[in-house]
């Protein structure tokens, strides 16, 4: 198992996943370097008869995030790299300021519902890998992604309110 080639294989998908459980790129960055390093670590916890490389990745990326986030409050400013791509100034503006709308909102989400609307949504996992790395069984899986998007609904639905609410 090389771990440069680990690196360049899952850097981008670690690096999105803990920017979007944090919120900060720089916090983002820490908990990717602190995740591969736990692969040199002596005694590293990695077994590839219980998991895959990357289920394992991505829940030491989890674990360390959550340990951020019970470390240090919630900040209300947001570290939000780069910019939208558009064909126009305007568009880009627009672009961002949704973004940064639809980021805000995925925080706000309770812990367990943002990590599953994260992996499923953004990282587009199965749904029986986010159980595998959140350890919970897929029903559960099913349920925080259900509510995550019926809260994040309501909570943009003040962004969009010509757009027809679909509650069950």
């Amino acid at each position: 198992m090389d771990v440069l080639e680990l690196f360049d294989e899952h850097h981008g998908a670690l690096f999105r996943f803990a920017y979007r459980l944090t919120g900060s790129a720089a916090d983002a960055e820490d908990i990717v370097q602190t995740c591969f390093l736990e692969l040199l670590r002596p005694g590293c916890s990695y077994d590839p008869k219980r998991a895959p490389v990357r289920t394992w990745l991505f829940g030491v990326v989890r674990n360390q995030a959550l340990k951020r986030f019970r470390q240090k409050p919630a900040s209300d400013t947001l570290d939000i790299p780069g910019g939208a791509n558009g064909p126009s100034p305007e568009q880009q503006v627009l672009r961002s300021e949704i973004e940064e709308v639809v980021r805000r909102a995925v925080l706000t989400l309770p812990e367990v519902q943002r990590e599953v609307l994260i992996l499923a949504h953004y990282e587009q996992m199965p749904l029986t890998e986010i159980a595998s790395i959140l350890d919970i069984e897929i029903g559960a899986v099913k349920s925080r992604l259900q509510r995550a998007r019926v809260s994040l609904r309501e909570t943009l639905a003040a962004y969009a309110p010509n757009v027809e609410q679909n509650h069950e």
